[in-house]
């Protein structure tokens, strides 16, 4: 062999040697435990909160009887004059009666500004 060939044989050997390169990669776990935190907050921020306030609204509707003071989903106020399984008939004017999903209703309606004060 003639030396050129052998001190580029050698280089490349010692490079072998060396190990891997580092490529900038960080440990797949650190990263899998990172994205376990981030989902753990965003968990206790987000969703534990609505499933309660969703759990809340539900009991509320089990609860509805004729005379309720309601407020419907696109904000309309109403009160209850018949329950069936899966609807309310309510009365949102002194002749307007309309039959809702009990989906549709968002909520009592709080008392007036005027009791507040």
């Amino acid at each position: 062999m003639d030396p050129k060939q052998n001190s580029m044989f050698d280089a490349r050997l010692i490079l072998a040697l060396g190990g891997p390169q580092p490529s900038g990669e960080a440990n797949p776990l650190s990263s899998l435990i990172l994205m376990g935190l981030i989902f753990g907050i965003f968990y206790l921020v987000l969703i534990l909160p609505m499933r309660n306030k969703q759990r809340k609204l539900e009991d509320v509707i089990r609860t509805l009887k004729v005379g309720d003071k309601v407020i419907l989903s696109p904000g309309i106020f109403a009160v209850i004059v018949g329950v069936e399984d899966d609807a309310f008939q309510v009365r949102i004017d002194d002749k307007t009666r309309i039959k809702v999903l009990r989906s549709a209703i968002a909520g009592l309606q709080g008392p007036p500004e005027s009791e507040k004060k």
